[in-house]
């Protein structure tokens, strides 16, 4: 049987890394990562990863911190980096070759942002990590994963979280909340539904690229989403 979807992008908070931590990262999380993603590239699908930066820090308020908004992002920017090379030698310790590209030029331990380039990557069987975002404060990872998932003509985006679909209200404080199978990105507007922010959400709509929302942290749900069994919630145009 083949898989659904030949080239996606994998979209992964930097919470998702801490594990059951408060703060950093989890080896062991990082390690089921690393299977999840061989096991489908064992599968001949081209995976690109984008991961956010709030296990390491999180733009905070600039009234309470005093920093500056733009300074701030920066600062985050570089923490997708680190959970980027983290991420790296979670896979390379699997066998799995990677490139990590950065938006923001730091030759020593990352090729700069090339799209050809990466797409080429991709086409030998490497995982791309793209880290730093968009290089440009004021935008959040999430629209850096929709704006590369598009460039690279991903068929779908792929948002590992921690709970297994989208829900009418938090599953995490509604205990009412019922799950959706499926819904369009109209839905997911009208009923102020927080899939992504705003503009990653526009993006992906515009250019009718589909998103699943899924549990991340289950081994093989990665797998069965590429397969196409009906795991997490899927928007689509």
């Amino acid at each position: 049987m083949l898989p659904k979807f030949k080239r996606i992008l994998l979209k992964l908070s930097g919470e998702s890394l801490m594990g059951d931590k408060n703060f950093g990262m989890d080896p062991a999380v990082i390690n089921q990562y690393a299977a999840d993603i061989k096991s489908i590239i064992e599968l001949g699908v081209e995976v690109a990863v984008v991961i956010g930066g709030g296990n390491i820090y999180r733009g905070m308020n600039e009234a309470e911190s005093g920093i500056e908004r733009a300074h701030g992002d920066y600062m985050g920017m570089l923490a997708t980096v680190i959970n980027g090379m983290a991420m790296q030698a979670g896979l390379e310790k699997v066998g799995v070759y990677t490139r990590l590209q950065s938006a923001i030029k730091m030759e020593q331990i990352a090729e700069p942002y090339i799209r050809r380039r990466a797409i080429r990557h991709l086409e030998k069987g490497r995982v791309v990590i793209f880290g730093a975002g968009t290089g440009n404060p004021y935008f959040t990872t999430d629209t850096a994963g929709s704006l590369r998932a598009i460039e690279i003509n991903a068929d779908v985006i792929l948002k590992g979280t921690r709970v297994d679909g989208i829900y009418t209200a938090d599953p995490e404080k509604d205990p009412t909340a019922t799950k959706f199978n499926s819904i369009t990105f109209q839905e997911c507007l009208s009923q102020n539904l927080g899939v992504m922010d705003r503009t990653a959400f526009t993006l992906c709509m515009e250019n009718k690229l589909p998103i699943i929302v899924f549990d991340m942290n289950k081994p093989g749900n990665l797998k069965k989403v590429v397969m196409g069994e009906q795991v997490g919630t899927v928007v689509t145009p």
